[in-house]
């Protein structure tokens, strides 16, 4: 990483852009003046409250240059000018999972949180609800728009409890990719391959999968 940054910055220099001095000094500030609680006279006593006083600085300094990497275009919401947003810093390109973990953060750093994980379990339920109702409906927009908020609910609620969601789903992808292929080689070891297992008979062969241990796949 440092042989790249000294290799562009030599190439800027060439350029008479600027030079690593330059770079180092302005890394030197944008450190400083991101964390007053460290080298000024703000008072930060909580990991949540230096969150927030990071997220205002950002936004005072994205107004400053008059630069936004905006997650979205801003659309019309019933005034004239409109108002720098404490996400136009989120891009539109993050992975999904990614993109709303840093959306409910953000959300998060001015108080717009839940208080405790059972209004998070309560939300869940209405989603699971408004989910059900859709498939009913048979609008195959409304079911994808229901369970696109489900997933939202879900990667709010790893983030509300310090969880990154992309590992924990990354984790539950390996568990389930382990017991499947268990059950592949129980099955073969029957005789069978899965394609001519029952749903009862595959599901028995599931919950035997989950009764092995972790390390290793059957043989």
């Amino acid at each position: 990483m440092l042989l790249q940054i000294v290799f562009h910055s030599e190439l800027a220099r060439e350029a008479g852009r600027f030079d690593v001095g330059e770079v180092i000094e302005h890394v030197h500030a944008k450190m400083v003046r991101r964390h007053p609680h460290v080298f000024g006279d703000v008072q930060a006593s909580t990991s949540a409250q230096v969150l927030k006083n990071w997220e205002e600085l950002k936004t005072v300094e994205r107004r400053a240059t008059g630069k936004s990497k905006r997650s979205s275009p801003r659309r019309e919401v019933g005034i004239d000018a409109p108002v720098a947003s404490l996400l136009d810093g989120v891009p539109n390109t993050l992975p999904a999972i990614i993109q709303a973990h840093q959306l409910t953060r953000r959300a998060a750093s001015v108080g717009f949180d839940w208080n405790e994980s059972e209004g998070l379990f309560q939300k869940l339920t209405e989603e699971a609800g408004e989910l059900h109702e859709a498939l009913e409906s048979g609008e195959q927009r409304a079911v994808e728009e229901e369970v696109g908020d489900l997933l939202f609910v879900c990667v709010n609620f790893a983030r509300f409890l310090g969880l990154n969601a992309e590992l924990a789903l990354k984790k539950a992808n390996r568990k389930f990719e382990q017991r499947f292929r268990n059950m592949e080689c129980i099955s073969a070891k029957g005789g069978k391959p899965l394609k001519d297992v029952s749903r009862d008979d595959l599901e028995a062969l599931w919950n035997e999968a989950k009764s092995i241990k972790r390390t290793g796949l059957v043989t």
